[in-house]
């Protein structure tokens, strides 16, 4: 089962890919916008920290994985059962952490037999292929 667990490269492609998502939520949130002659600066923080801090937990715990994620063909599991998506809390604290340690975090996939980064050992995920049978 070793070879159900992606590495580096595509963890990689998946947080490029999901850079460009963001970015596009961000244009699309600022052209809903632009359509009405006032919004209040409390409603435009609140989106884009949204768009900010919680796409990565939502997606990775409602739907096993974000957009970039899913277009790979990798998700993130619990390591306990790889058939279950993580929790909405334990998904936040591993974007914090993932977030956080940034480069530090994503080095120390390669040196472990299920290819988890240190934000995965904290809260007990593994990213494995959508294709696996856990």
């Amino acid at each position: 089962m070793q070879e159900n667990y992606p590495g580096i490269s595509e963890r990689i492609k998946a947080m490029l890919t999901d850079s460009i998502v963001v970015v596009g939520f961000i244009y699309l949130a600022s052209y809903v916008f632009s359509l009405f002659e006032t919004i209040p600066d409390s409603v435009q923080i609140i989106a884009f920290v949204f768009i900010f801090f919680l796409y990565d937990p939502i997606f990775t715990s409602f739907f096993g994985g974000t957009i970039g994620h899913m277009l790979l063909g990798i998700r993130v599991k619990r390591e306990s059962d790889e058939q279950k998506n993580i929790q909405f809390h334990l998904a936040i604290i591993r974007y914090f952490f993932k977030a956080f340690l940034g480069i530090i975090s994503l080095v120390t996939v390669s040196g472990n037999e299920k290819k988890r980064a240190i934000h995965d050992h904290l809260i007990g995920s593994v990213v494995v292929y959508s294709d696996a049978k856990g």
